[in-house]
């Protein structure tokens, strides 16, 4: 190459100063990032201004109360989401210790050369797929066929281990056990995709030096991988609690729209989001204003959950750091 060749493409390197249409593009391209991530921000405080603002007479009436009454019951007035509160929780918590276990346990399978590429790839897609199935559709499999194949596993349970709370109740039908097993479903396709992101992110120098030092593959696999993935599994572990937090037709099909606290695994129950969909449409009055309220508290649990998560993450990547 010549020297006049070199200069030339000198000249056309990304190393040259910016010319002022570089300048006025960058700017205008921050000033819309700016002005997107601020209407985010607005469009969250909206949604809080309206629910509150319609839920505000509510808050006055019963105010902390109703956090911690179990009872609704438009007809005398009384309202209360202490059961909801409960069964949004213990049902997410369940689904999610579920959900981990298949799903990391999938992220594995799928990208530590335990498979074919291709056939890899089949498995992939047929998982992304799960998360495709409307929702309603998950509650009519799970009623025509996750609650009858639980009945004598349920039955069995109970006359052989009564004794523990989680199978104290009676099966019949529409409860806790069947709505967690579906809603685990749901989240699975959330908790393989994002941990296999977070294996495949790892450079295979890791794994190599990981078997350069004498390690078995599942030694490698436990002791260096998962570790090293913790950040990524531990995201995608949020982000599933946060859909079945949120998760509605599904469950209010599947899980017996009940108001009682119970650790039974075969007793029905409630949700929040449930609640709010199997009541809203015929709410009027005040009963609309203690489902608004109620909407508040789902929405305060599902922000807190992500917030707290974010900063779990940001304070074990810190450390990592360190």
């Amino acid at each position: 190459m010549s020297s006049t060749d070199f200069k030339q493409d000198s000249g056309r390197s990304a190393s040259r100063p910016p010319t002022t249409g570089d300048i006025i593009a960058d700017r205008v391209f921050r000033g819309g990032a700016y002005a997107a991530g601020a209407l985010v921000v607005l469009l969250l405080i909206y949604i809080l201004w309206e629910i509150g603002f319609r839920a505000m007479p509510a808050i006055e009436r019963y105010g902390f109360g109703f956090l911690t009454s179990a009872v609704w019951d438009p007809g005398q007035e009384k309202f209360g989401v202490l059961a909801e509160i409960w069964g949004t929780l213990y049902s997410s918590v369940l689904a999610l210790v579920i959900a981990a276990f298949f799903g990391v346990g999938v992220a594995i399978f799928l990208t530590q050369d335990f498979l074919d590429a291709r056939l890899a790839q089949v498995f992939r897609t047929v998982i992304e797929m799960l998360a495709a199935i409307p929702s309603v559709v998950y509650g009519l499999w799970g009623i025509y066929v996750v609650i009858p194949a639980l009945r004598p596993v349920a039955g069995f349970l109970n006359e052989t281990f009564g004794w523990f709370p989680m199978f104290s109740s009676s099966f019949s039908g529409p409860s806790m056990a069947p709505a967690v097993i579906v809603l685990a479903i749901m989240v699975l396709p959330t908790v393989a995709a994002i941990s296999q992101d977070a294996f495949s992110l790892i450079p295979y120098k890791t794994k190599e030096a990981a078997f350069g030092m004498g390690t078995t593959r599942w030694e490698a696999i436990t002791k260096v991988m998962i570790p090293t993935a913790t950040s990524g599994i531990f995201a995608s572990l949020v982000l599933g609690f946060g859909r079945a937090l949120g998760e509605t037709m599904a469950l209010a099909m599947l899980i017996g729209n009940s108001n009682q606290i119970s650790w039974s695994l075969f007793s029905p129950a409630n949700t929040l989001a449930s609640l709010l969909a199997s009541q809203f449409p015929e709410a009027s009055g005040i009963e609309t204003q203690a489902l608004m309220y109620a909407a508040i508290v789902l929405l305060v649990i599902s922000l807190a959950v992500n917030v707290v998560g974010t900063l779990i993450m940001a304070m074990s990547s810190k450390q990592k750091v360190g």
